[in-house]
């Protein structure tokens, strides 16, 4: 019977954990092809007499998936470093000398979606809105959410990182009202150290926004004029330098996650020199399982709103994200309560019915995915929230499905704001996540927003 590969993944995954039970320090890599070997860093039980056994076992079960050379001494590798210490090595489980037990992680060398399982500590205030499919409204929300909170006194960044397909600054700029530069400007000069004079940041100026409220914008490009390219920086931008060091200044330019940070670090910056720093961020992020999906819920932001209709290939895509977290339980239990579901495109006639629905089939992706139930008298708060609670990340924000927002062409129509069926589809969805936004922002702002 054929091997594939999956079947020589889980394999290699069981031999690896028996190992490290037994003392050992692994880390199993999978290079680009998926060919999966074993890398001993430190060895108690592996030894001359029994590697050969051992090479022999992973060439068994991973067949044609089984790398040339099965089983590595970290002593013996030329750089050792660049496995035991590399930045997307994952910790699966850290060793545990009381009980004789090794270290195990993982180390996948992919082209693309290492980021998905690198989380770290967001700055504060940085909302991602995710759909793991397009036309679900997640643009349309990030704008009326940037108006909402800065028509309630906030100065509100929005940064269009659907780079492939932009359309967010359509919305919020007239065209001539473009800075010269943008989120792909800024992301192409960061890799070689030359980004520091671009403005890349926009107040916005299609609508108007009472009181002190600021809207600024950073789009994914900048100003159309002679001279001026976007294709030609976008198929470089997600392009990795292995020999800078990623720990230097220059070498944050080394990967696209350490650019991305630095660009929307300096979109922050530039806003705050011209006019205050902004309190809220909010990334309109790419569709789909895409590095900048990847980069802006698991590094940038702390509260990702992820946007779903209720369909079985939504779900069934969702699943596979979640899935991927919940190989590594730091990482699963790092992104969980950043995340909170929106409910899109919900009928109006029968919102109560769908939104139960809804609720009921996230509560069962997040129980059998990222939540846990953790033994009684343990000390530790359950983390397995019920089906009822609302507040917990699978509770849904709601978007009530409206014909008149499909026939309104939001980026000519300046006035579609003030429409009364906006209100209605988004009103809920909008008093929601502002209270989830603004709980970090004082008692002061939080009761502002909320009235």
């Amino acid at each position: 019977m054929s091997i594939h590969f999956d079947d020589a993944w889980f394999a290699a995954r069981d031999l690896a954990e028996e190992l490290a039970g037994r003392g050992d320090d692994i880390v199993l890599l999978r290079d680009l092809r998926g060919r999966v070997s074993i890398v001993v860093g430190r060895a108690c039980e592996i030894n001359a007499g029994n590697a050969g056994g051992i090479a022999d076992r992973l060439r068994e079960v991973c067949g044609p998936f089984c790398a040339a050379e099965p089983l590595l001494l970290a002593e013996d590798l030329f750089a050792p470093h660049l496995v035991l210490r590399a930045p997307e090595l994952t910790v699966v489980r850290s060793a545990d000398p009381d009980a004789g037990a090794g270290s195990l992680s993982v180390l996948e060398a992919g082209i693309t979606g290492r980021d998905w399982l690198h989380p770290a500590d967001p700055a504060r205030n940085r909302v991602a809105l995710y759909g793991f499919k397009g036309g679900v409204g997640r643009t349309t929300a990030a704008v009326l959410l940037a108006h909402h909170l800065a028509s309630n006194g906030l100065c509100v960044l929005v940064a269009d990182l659907d780079l492939e397909s932009p359309g967010l600054s359509e919305i919020l700029l007239e065209p001539d009202d473009l800075p010269d530069h943008g989120v792909v400007d800024h992301l192409i000069e960061q890799g070689v150290g030359n980004a520091r004079d671009l403005m890349c940041v926009a107040p916005a100026t299609r609508f108007t926004v009472r009181g002190n409220g600021e809207i600024w914008v950073a789009p994914a490009r900048g100003r159309s004029r002679d001279g001026y390219t976007y294709l030609p920086k976008l198929n470089r931008i997600y392009r990795d330098d292995p020999l800078q060091d990623p720990s230097s200044e220059r070498g944050r330019g080394s990967t696209f996650a350490g650019r991305l940070a630095a660009t929307i670090d300096r979109c922050e910056e530039l806003v705050e020199r011209n006019s205050r720093p902004p309190d809220v961020v909010l990334l309109d992020s790419r569709a789909g399982v895409h590095d900048i999906a990847a980069v802006a819920i698991t590094r940038l932001a702390d509260l990702s709103l992820l946007f779903a209709a209720d369909t079985r290939h939504t779900w069934n895509g969702y699943r596979d994200l979640f899935s991927q977290w919940r190989q590594t339980p730091e990482t699963a239990r790092a992104v969980r309560e950043r995340l909170r579901m929106v409910a899109s495109m919900v009928p109006a006639d029968r919102a109560g019915e769908y939104l139960e629905g809804f609720r009921d089939r996230a509560h069962l992706l997040f129980a059998q995915t990222l939540y846990d139930t953790l033994p009684e008298g343990s000390g530790v708060e359950d983390s397995h929230p019920s089906v009822e609670d609302t507040d917990a990340p699978h509770s849904p924000l709601p978007i009530q499905f409206t014909r008149d927002l499909t026939g309104t062409d939001v980026t000519e129509d300046t006035r579609w704001l003030e429409q009364t069926f906006v209100r209605t589809a988004f009103g809920d969805f909008l008093d929601r996540a502002s209270c989830l936004i603004v709980e970090d922002l004082g008692p002061e702002v939080a009761r502002t927003v909320r009235r």
